[in-house]
């Protein structure tokens, strides 16, 4: 186990006064203030640093940008740490240096550009051992002046291991994150994923599931479940639910099969504290515990697993002006610091917001890929997308393709390359497959002695490995047709088993694609008001006023315009119900006319006043905050069109978010205490995938109901909530053995 430096231990150069940085180019002069500018300016143009004003403002002065931080020692930028917006270094700048110093001492002199060339003429070793003396700026700094070839050169000559029940990422071989997800986390669809993932050849480096309902006793049902069928085929690998931190560290504690411990994070302290609900200290914490008490602690080399991606910082507005390629460097100085089992980047999640185009996503993924390795991280790759986006799953495909060659460790496992849950898309089985033959990779090899045995591979005399008969056969792990036929109709999206070589037969890769078109559709529907008459509801106006507005930039739909915000006044109702399409239209006229009847009739029925319901065209989920702070309810719920997923019908998901305003100051107080952010003014909880194959719309009104019921009870959402509830079940459980009730004798 790694022994961990103590933040305040953890040497910082003084703040120094930003300064100018100026060439000529061509007869033109090029003026760069501090290093910020000039590190967005060096990087190639993406959406979320147009929109955030960090690009450049043409190739020209990009190419200035790139000549001067070319001749930019390394001292100069470990001289001059970024700062937040108070001009002073957050936890995870303070992160990020603590590095090997013999090791900088020996490249400080250097520039940005002959470390660069210093790197391409070195061996993988070498790059190993300056990685360890490299903050994350410095690696993106090195990033912004690789072109492709590079990216993939360099990457490829580093290889970084890790090991718990499999060894990952060993030369040669390609593993994959077997990803299982559900709506409602249906533990019989769960089942046949998982099935299905293993007769791939998938999940050697991990299964694990995104709850729907991140809750203890959810959260630790599923890993329970996990267990059980990891030990029924005996399939050698790690479990994890990708659970908040504080909801899996609950489940440890009660005894829940936490083998792998999950957690995205992010390159500034405000994105990780305000909006992942985490702190370094809270993350300390968790890796010693899962040290100490882990079920893998004695036999895992490593067991922490995070997931990054460009572009949540610049999301939510909280990336401190730095660009998104520097923060996502960040992210991965923190990941450093526990030395994890994993890491997995999820750039292409977001959406057109922070990555528009197949080239912005490939770029990225590639970007991202080397700055991981090259600063001591075992890097798996998930280039992914959203239909609201112009990314493809041509460009997706070819993100793949250049990573394999570049030697990420692994790809996940998505069936079909359709997330039933998070409503995104990313590589399945057939492509890690793919992937394989296509490289000549193999999985890791305690997986894949035990495929051999199962027939999903056969070893040839010569030592090849191909796919053996059972390659693709899911129904090799039940007992009957019976069972197989019930597990089967739990899934949805699911168009068949047939495959042709490692890929889908034709007619399944046909069905899958005429779905993703009718998905994407319904980006690009608008609310149709006249259609929802009878629900009395009021219209209300966002800063977007187009379609094109909304998609590309989530802070304007965040926002009332100036003529809502002059209509609208305090109302003090204790709800507040907001409608908006969001990224689907037609889930809000799916979904709405069944549940919002419900729902109110539940809020009522408690004796809760509740505003008049608003419809609100272009909005964000942040849009419930712009409200709250207006017409002053104690909780806002956000009914909002989710991303389509990959079929029809998923296409038509809605998603609550109860907002509870921190208003009370006993209420503000707790919530700052617990979440470590002394600024906190909302809390918020999540019921998603509401429509037909997920939570039906009339059962949806009334779980949303109890959930704000239970907010505006406890005074309390999120993970708080959680813990709350928690707190109060183990006070019941010693009151049962202390003589609130009778005890046995």
């Amino acid at each position: 186990m790694k022994d961990l430096t103590p933040l305040q231990e953890i040497h910082v150069p003084a703040v120094q006064p930003e300064r100018d940085y100026t060439t000529s180019l061509f007869r033109r002069t090029f003026q760069f203030f501090g290093l910020k500018q000039l590190l967005g300016a060096a990087d190639t143009s993406k959406a979320g640093d147009r929109v955030a004003g960090l690009s450049a403002s043409d190739e020209v002065a990009r190419e200035a940008a790139r000549s001067i931080l070319s001749s930019l020692p390394l001292q100069e930028i470990y001289d001059r740490p970024l700062t937040d917006d108070n001009g002073a270094v957050d936890s995870v700048m303070r992160v990020n240096y603590d590095i090997d110093r013999d090791v900088f001492a020996s490249i400080s002199s250097m520039t940005v550009g002959e470390l660069k060339d210093h790197l391409l003429s070195s061996d993988g070793e070498e790059l190993k051992r300056v990685g360890s003396g490299l903050t994350g700026v410095m690696a993106a700094a090195l990033t912004k002046l690789l072109d492709v070839h590079e990216l993939v050169l360099l990457a490829k000559k580093v290889r970084h291991t890790s090991c718990a029940r499999t060894e990952v990422g060993l030369e040669g071989r390609l593993s994959s994150r077997l990803q299982p997800n559900h709506p409602t986390d249906d533990l019989n669809a769960i089942s046949l994923l998982v099935y299905t993932g293993l007769s791939l050849g998938a999940g050697d480096c991990l299964i694990g599931v995104n709850p729907a309902e991140d809750t203890i006793a959810n959260v630790s049902s599923i890993l329970r479940h996990l267990d059980q069928l990891r030990q029924e085929t005996q399939v050698p690998t790690q479990i994890c639910v990708l659970g908040h931190l504080k909801t899996q560290l609950a489940g440890l504690e009660e005894g829940a099969p936490v083998e792998i411990l999950f957690q995205s994070l992010a390159g500034t302290d405000r994105t990780l504290v305000e909006e992942f609900d985490v702190t370094v200290d809270l993350l300390d914490e968790a890796y010693a515990a899962m040290g100490a008490v882990g079920p893998l602690a004695q036999d895992a080399a490593q067991w922490m697993y995070f997931e990054t991606g460009q572009g949540s910082e610049v999301s939510y507005g909280k990336h401190n002006s730095i660009d998104m390629t520097t923060c996502e460097a960040l992210g991965y100085g923190l990941a450093r610091r526990y030395d994890p089992f994993m890491v997995n980047n999820v750039t292409g999640f977001i959406g057109p917001e922070t990555h528009l185009d197949n080239f912005e996503m490939i770029l990225s993924n590639l970007q991202d890929h080397f700055m991981g390795k090259s600063l001591g991280l075992p890097m798996g790759m998930a280039p992914c997308y959203t239909l609201h986006s112009q990314i493809t799953m041509d460009g997706h495909q070819m993100a793949t393709q250049l990573l394999s060659a570049a030697g990420a460790n692994y790809f996940m496992d998505v069936y079909l390359t359709v997330d039933r849950m998070l409503a995104y898309f990313d590589t399945s089985g057939h492509d890690d497959q793919t992937l394989r033959e296509v490289h000549g990779l193999k999985p890791a090899p305690e997986y894949l002695s035990w495929a051999i045995e199962r027939g999903i591979f056969v070893e040839k005399s010569c030592g090849e490995i191909e796919r053996g008969p059972n390659w693709g056969n899911p129904r090799i792990f039940c007992e009957s047709d019976t069972e197989f036929q019930r597990l089967r109709e739990a899934v949805p999206a699911v168009y068949g088993f047939q495959n042709s070589g490692p890929r889908p037969a034709n007619a399944v890769a046909c069905e899958v694609r005429a779905n993703l078109a009718v998905a994407r559709e319904a980006i690009y529907a608008d609310l149709r008001p006249a259609e929802l008459a009878g629900l009395d509801l009021r219209t209300v106006a966002t800063a977007a006023t187009s379609k094109d507005e909304h998609l590309g930039d989530p802070e304007i739909g965040a926002r009332l315009s100036d003529a809502a915000l002059a209509k609208l006044a305090a109302e003090n109702n204790d709800v507040q119900i907001v409608v908006s399409d969001g990224l689907s239209a037609e889930a809000v006229h799916h979904n709405l006319t069944e549940l919002l009847p419900v729902l109110l009739d539940g809020l009522k029925g408690h004796g809760f006043t509740v505003g008049q319901t608003m419809l609100v065209p272009y909005g964000r989920v942040k849009l419930a905050e712009a409200v709250g702070e207006v017409v002053e309810p104690q909780l806002v719920i956000m009914l909002i069109g989710e991303r389509p997923g990959g079929d029809a019908l998923a296409s038509r998901s809605l998603s609550a978010y109860l907002a509870y305003r921190l208003v009370d100051p006993a209420s503000q107080k707790q919530a700052a205490e617990f979440s470590g952010n002394p600024d906190i003014a909302y809390e918020y909880s999540v019921i998603s995938n509401i429509y037909v194959r997920g939570l039906p719309p009339v059962e949806a009104g009334s779980v949303v109901a109890q959930k704000a019921v239970e907010i505006l009870t406890q005074k309390a959402a999120g993970n708080r909530l959680e813990s709350t509830r928690r707190v109060d079940s183990a006070a019941l459980d010693r009151g049962h053995t202390s003589g609130l009730a009778p005890s046995p004798r």
